[in-house]
C-alpha cells in the first residue's frame, strides 16, 4: 500500500504544479485578446493607407494626364504662333522687297519724266526729233505703268500682311 500511497502523493504533486502551471497562463491569456485587438486596429490602418495610396496615385495620374494634355495644346499653340510669325516674317520681307523696287521705279519715273520735260522744251524751241519725243513719251507711259504695277503689287502685298492679323484678331473676339 505504501506503494499506491507514494504514487497518489506524486499523482497530487503534479496536479498541483499543473494547477500552478494554468494560473500562471491565465494572466498571460488576458493579455492575447488585446494584442489581437491591437493587431486588428492595424490591419485596418494599412487597409485605410493602401487605399488612401491608390487614390492619391490616381488623383496623380489624373494630373499628370491633365498636364499632358495641357502641354500638348501648348505646343500646338506654339507651332500655329510660329507658322504665323513665319508668314508675316515672308510677308514684310516681301512688302521690304517691294518698297525697294517701288523706290527704284520711282526714282526711273522721275529721271524719265525730266528728260521728256526737257525733250518737250527742246521741241519747243525746234530742236526736237518728234520720232524722239514720241519715244520718249511712250517710255513715261510705260514707266507710269509700271509703277502703277508696283503699288498695285504693294497694295497686295499689305494685304497679304494684314490677313493673317485680321484673322488672328477676329480669332480672339
Amino acid at each position: 500500500m505504501s506503494d499506491i500511497e507514494q504514487l497518489q502523493g506524486r499523482i497530487m504533486a503534479a496536479m498541483e504544479r499543473a494547477s500552478r502551471g494554468l494560473e500562471n497562463l491565465a494572466p498571460v491569456k488576458e493579455d492575447v485578446p488585446d494584442l489581437s485587438q491591437d493587431l486588428e486596429d492595424e490591419r485596418t490602418a494599412n487597409a485605410q493607407l493602401t487605399e488612401r495610396i491608390k487614390a492619391l496615385n490616381e488623383q496623380m495620374e489624373t494630373a499628370a494626364t491633365e498636364a499632358q494634355t495641357k502641354l500638348e495644346e501648348a505646343e500646338a499653340k506654339i507651332a500655329e504662333m510660329e507658322t504665323k510669325l513665319a508668314q508675316e516674317g515672308e510677308a514684310q520681307s516681301r512688302i521690304e522687297q517691294l518698297d525697294v523696287e517701288l523706290q527704284q521705279v520711282r526714282g526711273a519715273n522721275a529721271k524719265l519724266s525730266e528728260a521728256c520735260a526737257a525733250l518737250r522744251d527742246a521741241n519747243e524751241e525746234g530742236v526736237g526729233d518728234p520720232e524722239l519725243i514720241n519715244k520718249a513719251m511712250q517710255a513715261e507711259l510705260d514707266a507710269l505703268r509700271a509703277a502703277r504695277t508696283a503699288q498695285i503689287a504693294e497694295a497686295e502685298a499689305i494685304l497679304s500682311a494684314l490677313s493673317p492679323l485680321v484673322e488672328s484678331a477676329q480669332e480672339y473676339h
